[in-house]
């Protein structure tokens, strides 16, 4: 959760055990630039942040990172100026953008009238990179580079003046100076490269977190990013959605929307259906402006707290999918979020009249189809196009389409929103790993790893895990495993593929849960081990079968009566 607006520690500490006592899985508190000590980057208030240290390290032991912000204009005026070291130690290393006559740009921001870095210099990058020093001493998880568009309250159109210069000064590349007109669009990228680079050199054993606004195509390599300054309406609601598309075919895969919006009043109703969305995306940040509603989800009482918490609750026991999504996103460039596009190219011309993509559906991975309301504050019907394949209703486990049409052929079904739900679908031919829940990755999991098979041609699925930080993993620390899922006549065959890795998992037992089947088995054998519980729910037409977990390649063969 993030809020402009959390003046003090006790703030803070408070949304941390209200979500804590609510049992709203959470893991990240965003601090914005009221921590800071008159609105400095790389300071912390000394009367209402008075240990920074202490309080992160206090909410460490409840199970959240904390991430705060650092923007790129650093104040150059102030009775103290000279132990701001910031400035200071910028100023004589000769780090800032300057004038044509060879002076410190300046312009005005939060902390007073500010000097820039110039990031098109390694050596600047370095220096700011190094700023995090204490930042890093002190536990701070992740950082977050806000207003790097730059933004100069009193400059042209509120960014730098385009005849500013930069010197591009790169190992390999001609030195020279540069215009701001033409480092413009750059900025916010070499702003969170410097920052990625700095705490990777820092503290080369863990994975730095960094959040930009602003970047350029290649900046997904050292950033997440998100959809900006949002409003509290439903347009922005539905716009996020194809926002975090576009980001995702553009190579941001981490991408997110200020959940509840950024300014403006959030009804009970606007905020749940949010959270419903927000829950299925790849970056889930509730966060908001000073004078906008609160967008704590316990707000507004029941149902809203309960249906708000349903939903982040899924988004934990979906992690185990969603970080493979991650994973995958990483070597291969796959966006996490998709457009049905991506999946099935047809659905571009299954409307009627012009061809279009289907108003608010996205993909989660290959095997899940979220379809919210495209108009959710209206009540009427709405139709949900479900491409060429089988599907399943994600909440009930019923096979909805698909069955008896060869060859399988695309179907539109009408929808009735309800408020308390969101129209999830899983994709015949699939098999989706969770996880138990938890209340923050800092959790262990306890219990089976559970395995939905949804039957469908070439039934498969993956799984990758690693320690969730660190480098271990470039050395074989990690575990990805591979299954399948076939069926002749009343054989069924669940395939475990030899696992490869080294990372010893938290599950040692894993939950089978095949769809669509209609009567209990006749008998259950695993290839490696024993079979544990056994159920069917004829109503639901959904078998478990429990077993062992293994590393080694083999089968378990179910025998249908």
């Amino acid at each position: 959760m993030s809020k402009y607006g959390w003046r003090t520690a006790d703030e803070v500490r408070a949304v941390a055990d209200g979500l804590r006592a609510a049992r709203i899985p959470s893991d990240a508190l965003y601090l914005d630039i009221d921590f800071q000590d008159r609105m400095r980057p790389f300071t912390a208030d000394p009367d209402r942040f008075p240990d920074l240290a202490a309080f992160v390290s206090a909410l460490s032991t409840k199970g959240f990172r904390t991430v705060v912000i650092t923007d790129p204009h650093l104040p150059v005026v102030a009775q103290d100026l000279a132990t701001y070291h910031p400035f200071t130690s910028g100023q004589a290393g000769n780090h800032f953008v300057r004038l044509a006559d060879g002076s410190i740009f300046v312009g005005a921001m939060w902390g007073g009238p500010s000097a820039y870095p110039d990031f098109t210099r390694k050596n600047s990058r370095i220096w700011w990179g190094d700023l995090y020093q204490a930042f890093v001493a002190d536990g701070v998880a992740g950082f977050w580079n806000d207003m790097n568009e730059p933004v100069v309250a009193d400059g042209p159109g509120g960014t730098m003046p385009l005849d500013t210069l930069h010197r591009v000064e790169e190992p390999g590349v001609a030195s020279r100076e540069a215009l701001h007109a033409e480092v413009h669009n750059i900025y916010g990228m070499q702003n969170s490269r410097a920052t990625y680079e700095g705490l990777l050199a820092l503290r080369p054993e863990q994975r730095p977190f960094v959040l930009t606004r602003a970047s350029f195509a290649g900046g997904h390599r050292y950033a997440a990013t998100w959809t900006g300054d949002n409003s509290a309406n439903w347009n922005h609601l539905r716009l996020g959605v194809n926002m975090m598309l576009n980001l995702g075919l553009s190579g941001f895969s981490l991408c997110g929307a200020d959940l509840g919006g950024f300014f403006g009043s959030a009804s009970p109703e606007l905020l749940t259906r949010w959270y419903q969305v927000g829950a299925f995306a790849p970056l889930f940040r509730n966060h908001c402006f000073k004078e906008s509603s609160p967008r704590e989800p316990w707000l507004h009482g029941e149902p809203h707290t309960s249906i708000r918490r349903h939903f982040v609750e899924q988004r934990y026991r979906l992690l185990p999918y969603i970080y493979t999504l991650a994973e995958e996103a990483s070597r291969t460039g796959l966006p996490i979020m998709r457009p049905l596009f991506l999946e099935f190219p047809g659905t571009a011309a299954t409307r009627p009249g012009p061809a279009c993509e289907p108003l608010s559906q996205f993909m989660l991975g290959a095997s899940l189809m979220v379809a919210p309301p495209p108009f959710a504050d209206m009540p009427d019907d709405y139709v949900v196009t479900l491409p060429s394949t089988s599907w399943f209703d994600w909440w009930t486990g019923m096979r909805i389409a698909g069955t008896g049409i060869e060859p399988p052929r695309p179907v539109n079904v009408r929808v009735t929103p309800s408020l308390d739900t969101l129209v999830v679908y899983a994709r015949g031919g699939s098999i989706v790993p969770l996880q138990p829940l938890v209340q923050s990755t800092a959790e262990r999991p306890d219990g089976p790893l559970e395995l939905r098979i949804y039957p469908g041609a070439h039934c498969s699925g993956t799984l990758y895990l690693d320690a969730g930080d660190g480098q271990a993993y470039q050395d074989g620390e990690y575990l990805r495993a591979g299954f399948t899922y076939v069926q002749d006549g009343n054989v069924m065959r669940v395939c475990f593929l030899k696992r490869r890795g080294r990372y010893d998992p938290w599950w040692s037992t894993v939950k089978l849960v095949l769809h669509d089947v209609g009567s209990a088995p006749v008998s259950v054998t695993c290839s490696w081990g024993k079979v544990g519980a056994v159920r069917h729910d004829p109503a639901r037409r959904i078998l478990q079968v429990e077993v062992e977990d293994t590393v080694i390649d083999g089968e378990v063969v179910i025998l249908a009566s």
